[in-house]
């Protein structure tokens, strides 16, 4: 499926560079597949495809400060 129209980037494409890369921002997304953002209104869709890929692939470094792995406060 196309997520972003002025750029013609697929989900699979968002995903491929999530496996390869694990950008860390929907912008290094775009770098990683050789384009900018244009309009922006893909920019959701790809983070939420982000997310799921690299929340699936455990792909956050040791120590890493994202919110899904911050200490939780009591």
């Amino acid at each position: 499926m196309i997520v972003c129209s002025c750029n013609v980037l697929s989900d699979k494409a968002v995903r491929s560079a999530c496996a390869t890369a694990s950008p860390r921002t929907t912008g290094q997304v775009y770098g990683c597949l050789g384009c900018s953002a244009q309009c922006g209104r893909c920019a959701r869709t790809i983070r939420k495809i982000m997310n799921e890929a690299l929340g699936a692939a455990g792909a956050c470094p040791s120590g890493c400060a994202c919110a899904a792995h911050a200490p939780q406060r009591d």
